[in-house]
């Protein structure tokens, strides 16, 4: 037996011992929240990535009760913050306080000093505190007057958007758009999930309540093991070549595309790509990425990543369909 298998079997086996949270993390999670496996499992890839999350749905899809339950499963802190007009970027990131006895400025740390964030309605909040949340995002760190102070790790942002209600929104820049991993689109749930939710929580007294399950250093282990999940050069030339097709659709022959795409997606969305894809190789319980991995996790990656021209917005066309087209057209290795 080769030296290479040898490794990739200890490899599998190391990743269904240290994946073995996540069948806790579900069966704790489907206590309170029914359906919307979709959104739980990206949360998860998010979170074992080190990528922040966006999501966008009408109201009463159950997003900020999935990421306040999810926080609830982990031993570690979580912070709400609901985003409104008012909001200051000192409400967010804190403030130095005039001490009257010492004569002294103290540092105050705001809510943003914790390792689960939900930033509810974020685009309900004025540019200056949405970039104050994206440098903490990027950075990791928040500057306090002169001081710098590194953020806590795990570090992640899941923040939600409302795409119907337009009045009094904040839209996201797209250059701040990029710095989330993913942006997932929440749908209704079928009739049985909506039938199962009306019997569930149809009622006056509150539903069960959630346990820890998992500590932090339990996910910055399954980030070391992601590091070694191996990628075949054929897999990713496959993602070079999607990210490039969103960029070049002409060069792809991919002429459905030419003339509806005014930018591509970024290198971010290249790295994010990699990452995503090992993340949701991981939770598959395998120590190799297929191609299957990257068309899973694809949409979520790129869909906020891709700026549609204005003929392509006249004729109703989304990032969605764009793709779909890429995806169809580029061959599978």
């Amino acid at each position: 037996m080769s030296r290479t298998k040898l490794n990739m079997e200890a490899l599998t086996e190391q990743i269904r011992s240290t994946s073995a949270f996540i069948d806790d993390i579900h069966a704790e999670l489907e206590k309170v929240i029914i359906g919307q496996k979709t959104m739980v499992n990206r949360l998860l890839i998010g979170m074992l990535a080190n990528g922040h999350i966006l999501l966008e749905g009408v109201p009463g899809l159950a997003k900020t009760l999935t990421i306040s339950s999810l926080a609830k499963t982990i031993n570690t802190g979580f912070q709400r913050i609901q985003f409104t007009p008012d909001l200051l970027p000192a409400d967010l990131i804190g403030t130095l306080i005039f001490n009257q006895k010492t004569g002294d400025f103290t540092v105050k740390k705001g809510p943003v000093f914790s390792n689960i964030i939900l930033a509810d309605e974020i685009n309900r909040s004025p540019a200056k505190v949405q970039s104050a949340l994206l440098e903490a995002m990027q950075e990791r760190q928040v500057t306090i007057g002169e001081e710098t102070f590194p953020l806590p790790e795990p570090f992640l942002v899941l923040a939600t958007q409302n795409p119907v209600e337009q009045e009094g929104t904040y839209p996201l820049p797209e250059a701040q758009v990029d710095r989330f991993m993913l942006k997932i689109k929440i749908d209704y749930p079928t009739g049985a999930e909506e039938m199962e939710i009306m019997r569930r929580m149809a009622q006056t007294k509150k539903p069960e309540l959630l346990s820890p399950v998992i500590k932090p250093k339990t996910i910055l282990n399954a980030r070391n093991v992601i590091n070694d999940i191996y990628m075949d050069e054929k897999v990713e030339q496959y993602i070079i070549d999607i990210i490039m097709a969103t960029r070049y659709p002409a060069r792809y022959n991919i002429k459905k595309n030419v003339g509806l795409v005014d930018y591509g997606a970024s290198p971010r969305g290249t790295i994010n790509l990699n990452l995503a894809s090992r993340a949701h190789a991981f939770c598959q319980k395998r120590a190799y990425v297929t191609p299957e991995d990257i068309r899973a996790v694809a949409y979520d990656v790129l869909r906020h990543r891709i700026v549609l021209t204005y003929e392509a917005e006249a004729e109703e066309i989304r990032t969605e369909d764009i793709i779909e087209t890429i995806l169809g057209h580029i061959q599978v290795p």
